[in-house]
């Protein structure tokens, strides 16, 4: 909770602010869950807070909510494409990625439980990134992904628009974006660390080297 909770000041998340006449807040939950690799062990205990985006109204609190999100059968074939170019395949992972996601619409949500500013009870927060729970969120978070990619060289796929490609000379590195985890390979391995570093650069990520694991696929 405290890394989150350091998260959110640094990305400035949010504003503690007065309710406007009008507006209503959104209710906030703590959600607790343990990260498993592929043999079922626990590597990782994640505590999350997440506003209950089911009491959002349409046209009030959100307008467009889509974002692209990978099929499985485009991962098998981004596998079977690094398997024939014979290239190892890496992992990262952005924590908290929605939070580095701008949203447009207002929004208020209420101060978490056990975590109210004693002085300011009574005050909500108002968001201005993409707090998880939120319909907006995924949305959010994709555009600003994507754009930072495109405005590093990077094509996107026409058919699977979370594939982003960048070809050097008789190379070419490969990015597959599932929401907040990314896989990665290239026939040149120099490609690869340039691309760690750039998403270093934009975002915190976690790099959890070569991949082994991903959405129930088990890889060798």
């Amino acid at each position: 909770m405290q890394e989150e909770i350091l998260q959110f000041k640094l990305q400035e998340v949010s504003t503690l602010v007065d309710l406007p006449n009008g507006k209503r807040a959104i209710g906030t939950k703590r959600v607790f869950r343990n990260k498993k690799d592929e043999k079922g062990i626990v590597i990782r205990n994640k505590a999350r807070l997440v506003a209950q985006g089911y009491t959002q109204e349409e046209g009030i609190d959100y307008d467009e909510v889509f974002a692209p999100i990978a099929r499985i059968e485009e991962i098998r074939l981004f596998l079977a494409y690094a398997s024939f170019k014979d290239f190892m395949v890496y992992q990262m992972d952005v924590k908290s990625a929605f939070l580095y996601g701008k949203i447009k619409e207002e929004v208020y949500v209420c101060q978490p439980q056990g975590f109210e500013d004693p002085d300011f009870s009574d005050k909500v927060y108002k968001v201005e990134k993409a707090l998880y729970g939120l319909h907006q969120a995924p949305r959010a978070w994709y555009e600003t992904l994507s754009t930072y990619l495109l405005d590093n060289r990077f094509q996107r796929g026409k058919i699977n628009k979370t594939l982003f490609i960048k070809r050097h000379k008789g190379d070419i590195l490969l990015v597959q974006v599932y929401v907040d985890d990314i896989i990665f390979g290239s026939t040149k391995k120099e490609l690869c660390n340039a691309f760690e570093k750039l998403m270093h650069e934009k975002f915190q990520m976690s790099s959890m080297g070569e991949l082994t694991f991903f959405l129930g696929l088990q890889v060798q």
